[in-house]
C-alpha cells in the first residue's frame, strides 16, 4: 500500500472498529431487563453451560456448581413477585470428575396467575402433558444447592450472551404453537431473566395449496377476540382499496378457504393482493410470523402458476411469502379473461 493511501486505511479501520463497539453495545441493551438490579443485595452465581429456549418454547439449562462444592439435590428456581415455580436438577456426573446440573421443560404462556410456591409437575402452574405454566413479564431464574448435610445454598444463574448473527435463522423466536414469546434476557447485574410476553391477535399461515383450479389458504387465530362467525377473509388490492370476499370454513380455531381468483383479475393488467382475515375493524393480514426465519420471502419461494377459471379464462398467479412474512398474490389474466376487481362491501 502506498503511503498516500495509508492515512486513509488507518481511518476506516478506526471507523468500523466504533461501528462494532456501537453495535455490541446496542445488542446488550437489546437484551437487557433493565427492572432488576439496583438495591438488590449481590448473590453469588452458577455459570451456565448452556442456556436456551429452544423452538420457542423449550427451556433447556446445564449450570456447573462452583468448585469444591457438594451437592446432593439441587432445584431451579423462576421467580416473580411472590410466586416461584421450582424445576428439579438433574445431578450429572462429568468423565472429568465434575458434576453438572440439568433440566429440560416445555413452557406454557398462562392467562391467570399461578399460585405462589408452585413446584413443576405438581400444580395448576406445571405439568409433565402440558408444560410450565407462566404469566407475562419478567422472572428471575435462580438455584438452590442442597449439601449433603441438607444446608441450602441460593445462587442466581449468570446470564449468557445471545449470538449477534445475521443468519437466516432468529436467535430467537415465538412458540409456533401458542405465539407466545419467551425470552432469555440478562439483568443490569448480570443474572438471567426470563420475559414472557403473551401472544398477539393474529393470523398465522399454515400452508397454501396451488392446484391446476385453485388456491387454497389453511391458517390458524392466535389469540381469537372473537368467535369464528365474526370473522371474514378478504383480498385486498394494492393501492386501489378494492376488497374481494371469500368464504370461510372453521375447524375449531382453524380455518380455510379458496382464493376467490375470479374477482381478483382485470384483463391483462397484473394486480397484487394482500390477504387478510377481517374482524370488525381489524384487518390481520394472514402471514408466517410463527417461525425462526428471518428472511422469510428468501426461505420460502414459490414459482407462478397457471390457474383455469370456472368460465375457461387462465390466469397466472404468484402466490408468495413478502418480507414481513405476510401472504400476498399477484395474477394478471390472458386475453379474454373476465373483468374483475370490482369493490365488494
Amino acid at each position: 500500500m502506498s503511503d498516500a493511501l495509508l492515512p486513509y486505511a488507518v481511518g476506516a479501520a478506526k471507523r468500523a472498529r466504533r461501528v462494532a463497539v456501537r453495535m455490541r453495545r446496542r445488542v446488550e441493551r437489546l437484551h437487557t431487563a433493565p427492572a432488576f438490579g439496583g438495591g438488590i443485595p449481590p448473590r453469588p452465581a452458577l455459570r451456565p453451560l448452556h442456556l436456551s429456549v429452544l423452538g420457542g418454547r423449550t427451556l433447556n439449562a446445564a449450570l456447573v456448581p462452583p468448585p469444591g462444592t457438594e451437592v446432593a439435590s439441587a432445584r431451579l428456581e423462576l421467580t416473580r413477585g411472590g410466586r416461584v415455580h421450582r424445576l428439579p436438577l438433574e445431578l450429572e456426573p462429568q468423565p472429568d470428575g465434575t458434576l453438572l446440573l440439568t433440566v429440560t421443560t416445555a413452557l406454557r404462556f398462562a392467562d391467570a396467575p399461578t399460585p405462589a410456591d408452585t413446584d413443576a409437575g405438581t400444580g395448576p402452574g406445571a405439568g409433565a402433558d402440558t408444560g410450565l405454566a407462566l404469566t407475562p413479564g419478567l422472572w428471575r431464574v435462580g438455584a438452590v444447592l442442597t449439601r449433603p448435610d441438607g444446608q441450602e445454598q441460593r445462587a442466581g444463574v449468570a446470564a449468557v450472551p445471545l449470538p449477534a448473527t445475521d443468519g437466516p435463522i432468529a436467535p430467537v423466536s415465538p412458540d409456533p404453537a401458542g405465539g407466545a414469546h419467551f425470552r432469555l434476557m440478562r439483568s443490569v447485574d448480570g443474572f438471567a431473566v426470563l420475559k414472557i410476553r403473551a401472544p398477539a391477535h393474529q393470523a398465522e399461515l399454515d400452508t397454501f395449496a396451488l392446484r391446476w383450479d385453485r388456491i387454497t389458504v389453511r391458517g390458524r387465530v392466535v389469540a381469537p377476540q372473537a368467535p369464528p362467525a365474526a370473522y371474514t377473509a378478504q383480498a385486498v388490492r394494492r393501492g386501489g382499496g378494492a376488497v374481494v370476499q371469500a368464504p370461510l370454513e372453521w375447524d375449531g380455531d382453524a380455518f380455510a378457504f379458496d382464493l376467490p381468483l375470479a374477482g381478483m383479475v382485470s384483463g391483462r393488467k397484473a394486480l397484487r393482493w394482500d390477504i387478510q382475515l377481517q374482524q370488525g375493524r381489524t384487518g390481520l393480514k394472514i402471514g408466517r410470523r410463527l417461525t425462526d426465519l428471518r428472511r422469510r420471502n428468501q426461505v420460502i419461494r414459490t414459482s407462478f402458476r397457471i390457474i383455469a377459471l370456472e368460465d375457461g379464462s387462465l390466469l397466472r398467479v404468484h402466490a408468495y411469502i413478502t418480507s414481513a412474512g405476510a401472504l400476498a398474490v399477484s395474477c394478471v389474466g390472458f386475453e379474454g379473461a373476465p373483468d374483475g376487481a370490482e369493490e365488494r362491501v
